[in-house]
């Protein structure tokens, strides 16, 4: 596993630069604003307090250590690879071309890493419940990250990695912090889209890097859709071999899930899987007889087939058979079943369906049909002792539901999900918020805004509600994202500037702000539209980090580092990044 992880850590390098590690952003022209106080953290913890006093590190004698009084030691292997990657990036030159055996002086010479409880959860997955707060401590000699269990120490690795900063000499300095840190929101998820564009794996681990250093903690993967089926399954072979692009070359394999699934929990990230049913299942009737509805024109089969057959004791015989596969494929406690967008027409042709609906005294309402369908999935996917996430249409369709169901919000606009939202959670489920996040979508204008300011909780409810929400998600959605620009147009997009350049100019008195002669208006500095990242920090911070001004500050130097540990995200604005890179 070792050598895989290294091999993939080869493949993340899809830009990478070895010069000087300083993750200032230079502006070129255009007017910048102030330096946050926070320096280049993303995203914001929860309590900091940091002094001037800066003390220096030293590549050849700083090291990353468990701690004497660590419940955990060198037998946990996802700590001892933590402390690799984050000692490479905080000192990516001097380890890549060897110590210089010369003794330096460093004022901060070691990490130490304490896992306060008695179980550190180092062999287990992450869970819905696990716990990722941290208490980082930064002086000299010694720095000190307390954690109670693993999830914890992998989040404050990477605080104490983005507190690390660089003169125009190179030398590393840290300054003295105290951090107490945790998340708002126990469900931070990224959604990727592997059917409609299938993503190698390589494409899948950059970004899982990514994740981590985002804080997030879920992976959706919406694996199967209507366009392919590349997951691999060992009881239905021939969905791959039918459904997939290439049943050789666009599909996970069993050994490619477990790599990625490993991979994540390294990391700290759950893989959330989602095989998405009775609709969006076009791929899955190429392998498997008779599982889609046959559409009729008229009196006579059309030739083409719609949603899962629901009348067929067959079809629930696959489901069993197929979700107990999944169940044990995927370790988390929860399977997405999706649910969303069913369409009826064809059922609505079929003369079977028709008979169907009259005996089970449905009428004309296809809905309580879906909902038919979806509650005998649901029986099925309990038997497994899986939770699961479902689309907010199930509910909307009035499907019983257990308790401890998770409903994914995301169609509508900012009112209308605000009230879906309120009534999910009145109705005592959990809820899931992706609504504003649909990072697929590009526009240009002042989106960005309520991206950023987008709130699961902001919505007309009691504390009981509020309690209810878990978080959200942001989705990538693949019509228009393969591994060409998946990654650029995940984690960052800029504002397109509403004046012309040229019309702009400098206020003596203020010169961040900037007066447009043709509008006759102020023109305020451009800030980001920061995409994935503004997410993170969204569902990790508290809830009163809104300040755009102080988040374009630590963003635009948090994307700098970005780019130099392997992840070619898209610029801001005008400007460089001070270690620059050589190309794509």
């Amino acid at each position: 596993m070792i050598a895989t992880l290294k091999f993939t850590t080869l493949l993340l390098a899809v830009v990478v630069c070895r010069a000087t590690q300083d993750y200032g952003y230079k502006d070129v022209e255009e007017p910048t604003l102030g330096d946050s106080q926070y320096g280049s953290l993303w995203p914001l913890p929860q309590k900091v307090q940091m002094s001037t006093v800066a003390f220096k590190l030293s590549g050849v004698s700083f090291q990353i250590v468990d701690a004497k009084e660590s419940s955990s030691g060198a037998s946990c292997s996802l700590l001892q690879n933590a402390y690799r990657r984050y000692d490479e990036y905080i000192f990516p030159i001097s380890r890549m071309q060897g110590q210089n055996k010369k003794k330096a002086f460093a004022s901060v010479s070691e990490l130490q890493v304490w896992i306060t409880s008695a179980d550190s959860e180092c062999d287990n997955y992450p869970s819905v419940t696990s716990d990722e707060s941290y208490e980082l401590s930064v002086d000299s000699p010694v720095a000190v990250l307390k954690a109670p269990k693993v999830w914890g120490a992998l989040r404050g690795l990477e605080t104490f990695s983005q507190l690390v900063y660089e003169d125009e000499y190179g030398a590393k300095s840290i300054n003295r912090t105290e951090i107490q840190d945790f998340p708002r929101f126990t469900h931070r998820g990224l959604l990727l889209d592997s059917s409609r564009h299938f993503l190698p794996i390589k494409v899948i681990l950059a970004n899982l890097e990514a994740m981590a250093w985002n804080k997030f903690n879920v992976f959706h993967w919406h694996i199967v859709d209507d366009p392919s089926f590349p997951y691999m399954s060992r009881t239905f072979p021939q969905l791959s071999q039918q459904g997939a692009y290439h049943p050789y070359t666009h599909v996970y394999t069993p050994s490619d899930v477990k790599m990625i699934i490993e991979f994540a929990r390294l990391r700290g990230i759950r893989v959330v899987s989602e095989f998405d049913t009775p609709g969006h299942t076009q791929s899955w009737g190429k392998g498997q007889k008779d599982l889609l509805t046959p559409c009729y024109s008229g009196a006579s089969p059309s030739g083409s087939f719609g949603p899962v057959n629901p009348i067929l004791n067959t079809t629930y015989d696959f489901m069993a058979m197929f979700f107990k596969e999944v169940s044990t494929v995927f370790p988390d406690a929860y399977i997405h079943l999706g649910g969303d967008e069913v369409d009826f027409s064809c059922w609505k042709s079929n003369p079977d369906i028709q008979k169907f609906m009259a005996q089970q005294g449905f009428g004309t309402d296809y809905s309580k049909l879906e909902s038919f369908y979806i509650q005998r999935l649901l029986d099925i996917v309990t038997t497994t002792n899986k939770g699961y996430m479902i689309w907010q249409e199930v509910i909307d369709n009035g499907v019983k539901l257990k308790a401890d169901t998770l409903i994914h919000v995301w169609k509508g606009n900012q009112q209308q999900y605000q009230a879906e939202m309120a009534r999910v959670t009145a109705s005592g489920y959990q809820a899931l918020l992706s609504t504003p996040w649909y990072l697929n979508r590009i526009s240009y204008g002042q989106d960005w805004q309520a991206a950023y300011k987008a709130d699961p909780q902001d919505f007309n409810g009691t504390d009981a509600q509020k309690k209810l929400v878990v978080g959200g998600e942001a989705c990538l959605w693949g019509e228009y994202v393969d591994a060409t620009n998946l990654t650029p147009r995940l984690w960052y997009a800029a504002d397109k500037p509403k004046c012309k350049k040229k019309n702009l100019r400098r206020y003596l008195s203020s010169p961040s702000i900037l007066h447009c002669t043709v509008c006759n208006v102020r023109c305020f500095p451009p800030i980001p539209r920061p995409r994935a990242s503004a997410v993170g920090e969204r569902l990790w911070s508290d809830k009163d980090v809104k300040d755009t001004n102080d988040a374009y500050s630590r963003l635009i130097q948090h994307r700098c580092r970005m780019v130099q540990r392997g992840i070619p995200a898209e610029p801001l604005f005008t400007g460089y990044c001070a270690h620059e890179y050589k190309g794509v």
